[in-house]
């Protein structure tokens, strides 16, 4: 999967471990199209070597790192700031914190769709259960309907 940079042919990859777009994309189950989308967006920033990206372990723990956030459920300019904040100098107490007030909103929403969810099964419980009574009492529809017509 990998390929050693002294494999490639140019002076500007660094050297380590190095990966093509399509090693990435078989390594995450991901199109080529969406890595590229990530590079976009600035989550991963590839070295070229010709017309080739080639990313290094750096890039291949972004995006690691953006598919986790992904599935956390933030936005994909949440991820970045968080894994930007990683690779700075900045005081290590303060990106914990921050990624704390991310989690902590996060849980929150998780927590309201939760709710949301419950009052609707509870709604669907109610229907499905008035729906068996009224089969139960022999329940016919055109005669009931007709009957409420006569009166």
């Amino acid at each position: 999967m990998a390929t050693s940079a002294a494999q490639a042919t140019s002076e500007e990859i660094p050297v380590g471990i190095t990966y093509t777009i399509g090693d990435l994309a078989r390594e995450f189950d991901l199109t080529t199209r969406a890595i590229r989308f990530y590079e976009d967006c600035g989550l991963i920033t590839p070295q070229r070597s010709g017309r080739n990206r080639v990313y290094s372990a750096r890039d291949r723990t972004r995006l690691k790192l953006t598919l986790r956030g992904k599935r956390l459920g933030l936005t994909l300019a949440e991820v970045k700031e968080l894994v930007d904040m990683y690779e700075s100098p900045r005081d290590t107490e303060a990106q914990l914190r921050k990624y704390l007030e991310v989690l902590a909103e996060h849980r929150a929403q998780l927590e309201q769709q939760a709710a949301d969810l419950q009052i609707t099964l509870d709604e669907v419980r109610t229907h499905e259960k008035e729906a068996r009574r009224l089969l139960t009492a022999g329940f016919k529809p055109g005669v009931r309907g007709a009957a409420k017509n006569k009166s």
